[in-house]
């Protein structure tokens, strides 16, 4: 049988997936005892699997996770974390994404904020979801670029469009009052539209006081804090752990 006209139409449809599975297939001595429908739903699976694969790729190389490895199934629930397992299961849903919901996650320096953050944002993508992770310093300097070669708008327009935005590192340092318009831009946008997540040494409780202006404070607080899931981490920081591990 001559294969290479249905197999240059294969390529020709970049059905690569099945492409690569029917060649499996056919390398296979036990593939003739099963039935056309098996073989059929077999390549079908391969394509699919094959896609998906690469849609997720595609999302978490646009997401630019601080932490790319980080995933949910992997996050530490030791006792001195004082982490839910019952949250974090139901935020592994990707429900509070479909409700538009925020995750609010503080603790001290070191306690693992960031890799939970990239965790449930490498979550989404993997769910059909497309994420964008920025350090909040790194945010307002594009922003503040973006002000001046007149794509301000541009921006906002594709931080409002993706479906969670990961500010990490929020309420590290003062913030002034472009900054602080700037993130009531962006907060106005999303706000029962998409979902965000931040991650702050800071607690809520104190965010008003370091947005410094009532009004602006009030607006952008309302955005963030109602209807968000809270996780407080404790415990030592994990970096001094990771450089001096016990000694055997």
């Amino acid at each position: 049988m001559h294969n290479e006209p249905t197999l240059e139409k294969l390529r020709t449809l970049r059905l690569d997936g099945l492409l690569a599975a029917w060649a499996e297939q056919q390398k296979s001595a036990e593939i003739g005892s099963l039935s056309f429908d098996e073989r059929l739903g077999m390549l079908i699976d391969a394509e699919w699997t094959a896609r998906e694969n690469k849609r997720i790729s595609r999302s978490l190389k646009e997401a630019k996770l601080r932490l790319t490895e980080a995933c949910v199934e992997a996050i530490d629930f030791s006792a001195k974390r004082e982490l839910d397992k019952a949250i974090i299961r139901q935020l592994q849903t990707c429900r509070w994404i479909q409700e538009h919901q925020a995750v609010l996650i503080t603790g001290a320096t070191g306690t693992g904020k960031s890799y939970i953050a990239c965790a449930l944002a490498n979550q989404a993508c993997r769910r059909g979801f497309r994420a964008i992770y920025r350090r909040a310093p790194r945010l307002f300097d594009e922003l503040k670029i973006a002000r001046a070669d007149g794509t301000y708008r541009s921006l906002l327009a594709r931080l409002a469009r993706v479906d969670v935005l990961v500010l990490d590192d929020f309420a590290v340092g003062p913030i002034n009052d472009n900054e602080r318009s700037d993130l009531l831009e962006v907060m106005e946008d999303r706000y029962g539209l998409r979902s965000t997540i931040v991650a702050s040494q800071l607690p809520p409780a104190h965010w008003h006081d370091y947005l410094v202006d009532p009004t602006l404070a009030d607006a952008i607080c309302d955005r963030l804090v109602n209807n968000a899931h809270r996780l407080m981490l404790k415990g030592p920081s994990r970096r001094k752990a990771e450089d001096n591990p016990p000694k055997t």
